[in-house]
């Protein structure tokens, strides 16, 4: 059946993975919302309280490369589910948080691995081997669950916290995911060529001949780089606009500023990755996060945050897109989840790293602005870096020696 017709069945797979991208990401959607409530409740300062999402991203990093090797090894289904059912229990699990930081880190740490085993690692893992003409859109697709999440979970989250507490806000979220989004996965994940011993075709380039490559190691400082700066402003982005005078129950509509931002720019680059050249849609999309910081810096009311946010979310968001779609057309589908697992794990790293920096900086002089201008400075290195890299291939390349 052509994957162009509505009735195709990847678009069902497409659609089951976006709503397990939604629930999934629910603890890093919402996790500027929550900082500020738990860090004055446990008396935490905010370093502290950032360490949570920092030990979320370091474990997500140094997982994503085993359970990509997993993925290419069984197919995204066994991985997938139990990854739901465990960021369903963790998340739920929050609500009887206790006053020491271990506790909190080690959730956290649990959430970073069942984060990764149903992240677009294991999307892009089950919805490429349904599509190649479609492959950009297919993909913006899945990852607009994460940009919805980002507009509807934090306001959502602020809700429930007003209302019932930090701790109920958690347990809705860790039970709606049970509840939601896997038996959704159950039902409609599968991935095509995938036998039922797990295996998959070998075509493609394998781990090691694409770690010789240029490219490969481009794209990984590039996901380091917008990702230290644009995650780091994510996470201290409610803090930030408190601190300067927007109202606690309004500075989270900058969060789902972003959120919004990131579902147009996963959706518009999805098309455009399906038209025109990823190496220059990425540039593009990388300016744009880099305003986007630079405007957050400078923001001290609502509104010039909820802009600052949408530079920021339209500008990652893109870029999200745009990673797995060079890794498949560069090196086929053989080794795709081991080697964007390596990307993921730049991402958990810089992750870690923005959130800390920005923490520190704050925590020493008060302020987030000098350091936040200088993190805006890094998405522009990137984009340089992203310059130097040779056109996309329309196919995917049989073997790693011309790139």
């Amino acid at each position: 059946m052509d994957e162009h017709r509505f009735h195709y069945p990847g678009w069902r797979v497409v659609a089951a993975c976006s709503v397990g991208t939604f629930f999934t990401t629910i603890p890093l959607t919402t996790f500027s919302v929550f900082l500020r409530p738990v860090a004055e409740h446990f008396g935490w300062s905010r370093q502290a309280a950032a360490s949570a999402f920092g030990t979320l991203a370091i474990v997500a990093a140094l997982s994503a490369p085993w359970l990509g090797r997993l993925l290419d090894r069984f197919g995204a289904r066994r991985v997938i589910l139990p990854s739901l059912a465990l960021s369903g229990c963790a998340v739920a699990s929050l609500a009887l948080l206790t006053s020491s930081l271990w506790h909190v880190r080690v959730i956290f740490a649990v959430i970073g691995v069942a984060t990764m085993g149903a992240s677009p690692i294991a999307s892009s893992r089950a919805v490429f081997s349904w599509f190649d003409a479609f492959r950009g859109r297919a993909m913006g697709i899945v990852l607009a669950g994460a940009a919805v999440s980002s507009v509807a979970a934090p306001i959502l989250a602020q809700s429930l916290i007003r209302s019932a507490g930090w701790r109920m806000a958690w347990l809705a979220g860790g039970c709606a995911t049970l509840a939601v989004a896997l038996p959704i996965a159950i039902l409609l994940i599968r991935e095509r060529g995938v036998s039922a011993a797990g295996q998959r075709d070998g075509r493609g380039v394998a781990v090691l001949d694409a770690m010789r490559t240029r490219v490969f190691w481009t794209l990984l400082l590039v996901v380091f780089g917008v990702t230290v700066a644009t995650n780091g402003a994510g996470v201290h982005m409610v803090a930030l606009l408190v601190d300067r005078g927007v109202a606690a129950n309004r500075a989270p509509f900058a969060v789902s500023s972003l959120g919004a931002a990131s579902l147009v720019g996963r959706l518009i680059t999805g098309w455009l990755l399906d038209r025109f050249d990823a190496v220059r849609v990425s540039i593009a999309l990388l300016v744009v996060a880099a305003a986007g910081v630079f405007l957050l810096a400078n923001a001290h009311s609502l509104a010039a945050g909820m802009m600052a946010a949408a530079f920021i979310g339209f500008g990652n968001g893109g870029e999200i897109d745009v990673m797995p779609y060079l890794l498949s057309r560069h090196y086929g589908l053989r080794s795709l989840s081991t080697l964007y697992g390596f990307n993921w794990t730049a991402w958990g790293l810089a992750g870690a790293t923005g959130a800390i920096v920005l923490g520190r900086a704050f925590d020493s002089t008060g302020s987030y602005a000098s350091t936040m201008l200088e993190l805006g400075l890094v998405p522009l290195v990137a984009a340089a870096l992203m310059w130097t890299l040779p056109a996309t291939p329309r196919a995917a390349a049989p073997a790693a020696a011309h790139v």
